[in-house]
């Protein structure tokens, strides 16, 4: 069995609130179609995070449309699978699931529910996908995925599967012990160890995490264009872009060959060519800038000899800046047509006579928008005001919600 394990697409991503980046996608889905012709996989599949927010507009639900509708006119052969992620709406994802099917393309928005596992069997059928060379797990995002469920669906492909043919599972998950370098919102997925994935699968096409790394493997094994694992293994194939200047890393897709179940899992890291690179000015191991116009100066010399590529300055905190300091770039980068862009947070270096600043913690809106309780944000806030009595705000929370039911009941 061989598939193409991709995730974490962020269509429609508006990135620093000023630039969209569907040439970016374009870019990429260019590379997916090469991938596609050259290495003709059995399975495409796509471990959630389609879209950047969980109502994208109507002009990225187009993009996305065409793209897949493109691919799978060009390779009627490839099935292709997708699984909501924490940034999706599953009920959005879930509504075009039976329009996609019509054409062999599974969607899966909504997971197992609680109890999935103690129901009769049939439940699974839906989460699964049957090949002539093996079997594909569906898990979109669930925030309360239980290792009951998982293993039940396992147990069910193992009743079915007396030829011994390869099984990947897909879970949009955080996985403890992965590297997160660079991702600012694993904090609204709860954690699981490996082992709540259960046992059966030959390969788990993991999303979520943006840098690409096979769980329990040294993350130097990235530098390597093949490895090769006994079965049984956890992969990130991390983000289709850079979606942070954070994440300083080569992004991949993975093409994964599997003998068969049980057997031998070759795994071909795919790097992937970004249209905009990440750079930060001066680059890291050189002085900060310590005067505006050597940033001028800087971001000018970059435009001439690079021209293309986001850039993130780094500034000797005692650096006088002017009033119209951010102006003046945005004016100096019109000329290069958007080709050039500018990431605004500004890093500030060597103040050791400041004030420590506090640190603030950092939230993705998908994940403002799944805290329905109140007092989540304040629990997550809380070390930014030692001042503030949680024991007590909970206490108050409770009374107030006493006295609104007593008023609903009379």
């Amino acid at each position: 069995m061989r598939i193409l394990h991709t995730a974490d697409l962020h269509l429609g991503q508006i990135l620093y609130q000023y630039y969209e980046r569907t040439d970016e996608h374009n870019h990429f889905f260019d590379q997916l179609r090469q991938w596609c012709d050259i290495y003709k996989p059995d399975a495409l599949v796509v471990s959630g995070d389609i879209f950047d927010i969980q109502q994208p507009s109507a002009a990225v639900k187009d993009f996305f449309n065409r793209s897949f509708v493109s691919l799978h006119l060009q390779f009627p052969d490839i099935q292709i699978v997708i699984a909501a992620g924490n940034h999706d709406s599953a009920a959005r994802i879930e509504a075009d699931r039976e329009v996609w099917g019509m054409s062999g393309v599974k969607l899966v928005g909504h997971g197992p529910s609680v109890d999935a596992a103690t129901q009769p069997d049939g439940w699974q059928e839906r989460f699964v996908v049957e090949l002539p060379t093996g079997y594909i797990v569906v898990l979109p995002f669930v925030a309360s995925l239980r290792s009951d469920t998982l293993q039940s669906l396992l147990d069910y492909v193992d009743q079915r599967n007396a030829d011994g043919r390869p099984v990947v599972m897909m879970a949009h998950q955080a996985v403890s012990g992965s590297d997160t370098t660079g991702h600012s919102d694993v904090g609204n997925l709860r954690d699981l160890g490996i082992g709540d994935f259960g046992t059966g699968y030959d390969y788990l096409a993991l999303g979520h995490i943006h840098r690409a790394q096979t769980i329990g493997h040294p993350l130097a094994d990235e530098n390597n264009e093949h490895s090769s694992y006994a079965a049984g293994i956890a992969r990130y194939s991390g983000s289709a872009l850079h979606v942070s200047c954070d994440e300083q890393y080569p992004h991949t897709v993975s093409l994964v060959d599997i003998d068969r179940h049980g057997g031998t899992v070759e795994l071909t890291r795919l790097r992937i060519d970004e249209l905009r690179h990440f750079f930060i000015l001066p680059p890291n191991g050189t002085p900060a800038a310590s005067s505006a116009e050597e940033v001028y100066d800087m971001v000018d010399g970059f435009c001439r000899e690079t021209g293309s590529g986001y850039i993130r300055l780094r500034i000797d905190r005692r650096t006088p800046i002017p009033v119209d300091f951010v102006q003046t770039i945005y004016r100096r980068l019109e000329e290069t047509g958007n080709e050039v862009r500018f990431n605004p947070k500004t890093v500030f270096e060597n103040d050791d006579e400041q004030p420590e600043e506090a640190v603030r913690p950092v939230f993705e809106i998908a994940e403002l928008k799944q805290m329905t309780d109140p007092l989540d944000f304040v629990r997550k806030m809380i070390d930014s005001f030692p001042e503030l009595d949680i024991n007590q705000l909970e206490e108050d929370f409770k009374e107030v919600e006493n006295e609104i039911r007593k008023g609903q009941e009379s």
